[in-house]
């Protein structure tokens, strides 16, 4: 209420008004929107952090997939169970299991192929290594060796290094069982028969029979 013969235009009067108890603040009013689009602005970005952090998650995962079906042969065949339907996650992880089972046994059998043909490499080096002595002792001593040797010499040669390595196969072999007696062998082989031994069995074989004929 004015005043009796208060004028509307009065100055004291438009702030009495403005600050009376049926009015609002406005400056409360624009605080509490302000805090409240803040707390919302907070929360999109928050979620909006969330699903770009997911999208990235999600997108490098297709990378990963498209690249197996890229990389792994047998992701790129035609498999006629399916037609020609896009192969499944599922699918492309189970080929490319067996893909690399495959690869572990290629290289397995590579490895032992590179393995043997290094033996037979050290069994014909040995091998060049001894005609290169009969070579340089026959041109060392052109004259030796004319004289044929008899049969009976060539058997004891031939004796001498079948005694000595039955003597290594007795002491080594098994007769438990057949079982076992197929691993001595092979295990027997394997250790007394390399390119090296046998070369010093039949220098040792040589060796006695020259000095009983000479």
């Amino acid at each position: 209420m004015t005043e009796p013969g208060a004028s509307p235009e009065d100055p004291w009067v438009k702030v009495e008004y403005a600050y009376s108890d049926n009015s609002l603040d406005p400056d409360d009013e624009d605080s509490d929107y302000h805090q409240e689009s803040y707390k919302e602005s907070y929360k999109d970005r928050r979620r909006r952090a969330h699903t770009q952090a997911e999208q990235k998650r999600r997108d490098a995962i297709k990378r990963g997939y498209d690249d197996l079906q890229t990389i792994v042969p047998t992701c790129q065949q035609q498999d006629f169970s399916i037609g020609s339907q896009k192969l499944s996650k599922a699918i492309v992880l189970q080929k490319t299991i067996d893909y690399i089972q495959f690869l572990h046994k290629e290289k397995k059998k590579q490895e032992e192929e590179v393995s043997t043909l290094r033996k037979d490499v050290m069994a014909l080096k040995i091998m060049k290594v001894n005609y290169e002595q009969i070579v340089k002792a026959h041109q060392d001593n052109p004259h030796e060796g004319e004289d044929q040797v008899s049969d009976q010499v060539k058997f004891n040669v031939f004796q001498g290094i079948m005694d000595s390595l039955f003597q290594s196969f007795n002491a080594s072999i098994s007769m438990a069982s057949f079982q076992e007696l197929s691993a001595c062998v092979f295990s027997w082989i394997e250790e007394h028969c390399k390119p090296q031994t046998l070369r010093e069995i039949v220098i040792g074989v040589l060796h006695q029979l020259k000095n009983q004929l000479y």
